[in-house]
Formats: C-alpha cells, structure tokens, sequence
C-alpha cells in the first residue's frame, strides 16, 4: 500500500510542502526568477500536482497550462525524496522518477531544495505518515 493513502492526502501533505518550500523567503524569490512551470506526475495515488511561475501550488490538472519540466514518480518515491532517503541522480538512475524539460533549468533549481527536506518530515508527521 502507498504511504499516501489517497490523492486528497498525498494532495494534502506534498501540497502544503510546496507551499511552505515556495512561501520561503528566498526559494520563493528564486523560483520566481526561473519562469518556470513545473508539472509532476504521480502515481499511486494518481494526482498531477503544479506548481506555476507565479509561485502558486495547484493541485490536479489547470487548464490551458503548459509545463516546462516534467516529473514523473509515484507517491512513494516522492516520499523518499523529501525524507532523503534516496537522491536525484539515483532515483533517476533507477528510472523512479522520470524527468522531462530542459536540464539546466532543473540544474539550477536543486539547491533552492534544501527548505523542503527541512521541512517535510515535519509536514509528514503531522499528517500521520511513517517517517
């Protein structure tokens, strides 16, 4: 069974984290300057889950939206990310997250990451996940 036990859930947690990663003073300030949006696809549960240019999270599908990276990973594999516990080059690696869009852009948002795996197993416990 996924650590997410619906799409409203994992809705619920990895939303509120994008939230708190994007409301972040500085994160938030970058990420803007990107002009980027980012489009992840999860699986188990099944969401799409945005977060767009201006520094907005949505969650499920906006319309007339275009990404220009996108993440392809289950529910469980999110989860394991954000607790560190398996990283980037691996996850691609093993084909756990699939990612499309062009490469610099994604390069250069990495480091804006930290705030969130400070952040999330905070977010996590609070939801009642296993961390």
């Amino acid at each position: 069974m996924s650590v997410f036990e619906s799409t409203e859930k994992m809705y619920e947690v990895l939303g509120e984290l994008f939230e708190t990663l994007l409301a972040h003073e500085t994160v938030g300030e970058k990420f803007k300057q990107q002009n980027v949006t980012i489009r992840f696809i999860m699986s188990e549960p099944k969401g799409e889950i945005w977060l767009l240019p201006e520094g907005k999270v949505f969650c499920g599908v906006p319309e007339g939206r275009k990404e220009d990276i996108s993440m392809t990973l289950s529910g469980d594999t999110a989860h394991k990310f954000w607790l560190k516990q398996i990283t980037m080059p691996v996850a691609l690696a093993k084909g756990l997250i699939k990612a499309k869009g062009p490469l610099p852009k994604v390069l250069k948002l990495l480091p804006l990451l930290n705030p969130a795996y400070e952040a999330y197993p905070e977010i996590a416990k609070k939801h009642g996940l296993q961390i």
